[in-house]
């Protein structure tokens, strides 16, 4: 409980550094939403008649400070653009986001661990090095590139998956998981790729240089028991630090896979304010992605409470 209320105090100055940086970058972009909306044939009498009744004629603090006193009561504003209620819209947009990181987070994750598995238990040989050249691969292909050419092979020339759309959920578990397919291979193969190369490094050298693995094959312990409840315990440390800390890049990737994909998540919900220069939909979704990426190290804190209790956090 205490590793709990440390790690929850420390989420609000990290909030509201994110905020203040979010609302100070979007105050930089030129133009604004009053200009987007009345296009490039406006006069500036009548942009600036928007912009009073918009109320982004009043100084950045005002305009922050006012945000900041919503955001605490759970309240992230008015889009500037439809003026529609930001938490009811992020609200809506959530469901899909979520289910798309989940569904990339699962993939990545499960395929990576047998496969780091399989190829430190007999380092070197053909296994290893068809994934590690797998891994490399993946590793120097974006994971919108990689949307790109998913979409140019399977829906296009195969024509097994839908190129674009979503299907929810309450219409079928099948359908929406077909519907979901690309999206989430483009965003959980370089992240598989990662996790593998990095566990799998990490395995080795536990294998190779640590005392309490010779100890143990001298008791007679059977290899596959010494990956498994030895090096594999001790390296999964590493793989959750480096699983927690990747979420932020992994709710990162989903704005351009959305748009690619037409899902109507966060990702494609922030890039449509961003074109239209609705700030307040753009911070709303920064804080929020920000608020799981914090969320997720402090599920990574605890589960290294759970895997070692000899563990104390704060102790000197």
């Amino acid at each position: 409980m205490r590793l709990v209320g440390r790690r929850l105090l420390m989420v609000v100055p990290i909030i509201l550094g994110v905020s203040v940086l979010t609302f100070w970058v979007l105050a930089l972009i030129p133009g604004n939403a009053a200009q987007q909306l009345l296009g490039p044939e406006a006069t500036p009498e009548q942009i600036r008649a928007l912009e009073v009744e918009m109320g982004l004629d009043r100084p950045a603090v005002l305009r922050y400070l006012d945000w900041l006193g919503g955001a605490v009561t759970g309240d992230l504003g008015t889009s500037l653009v439809n003026n529609q209620p930001v938490t009811g819209q992020i609200a809506e947009r959530m469901a899909v986001t979520g289910e798309l990181v989940a569904l990339a987070f699962v993939v990545s994750l499960g395929l990576a661990v047998p496969v780091a598995l399989l190829a430190a238990y007999r380092p070197n040989r053909l296994f290893d090095r068809v994934s590690m050249l797998v891994s490399i691969t993946g590793l120097s292909v974006a994971n919108y590139v990689l949307a790109l050419l998913l979409v140019l092979v399977f829906a296009v020339q195969l024509t097994l998956f839908p190129a674009i759309g979503f299907v929810p959920l309450a219409e079928g578990v099948a359908a929406n998981l077909h519907s979901m397919a690309l999206p989430a291979a483009a965003i959980s193969f370089p992240l598989f790729c990662f996790y593998t190369r990095f566990l799998r490094g990490d395995l080795v050298d536990q294998l190779q240089g640590e005392d309490y693995i010779t100890t143990a094959r001298a008791k007679g312990i059977g290899p596959w028991q010494v990956l498994l409840r030895h090096a594999f315990r001790n390296s999964a440390f590493g793989l959750i630090t480096v699983v927690g800390l990747n979420l932020g890049t992994l709710l990162g990737g989903t704005v351009i896979v959305e748009q690619i994909f037409a899902l109507p998540g966060m990702g494609q919900l922030m890039l449509q304010a961003i074109n239209t220069r609705d700030a307040t939909v753009v911070q709303g979704c920064v804080v929020v992605f920000a608020v799981v990426a914090v969320l997720a190290n402090l599920v990574a804190d605890l589960l290294y409470a759970v895997l070692d209790p000899r563990i104390r956090y704060g102790s000197r």
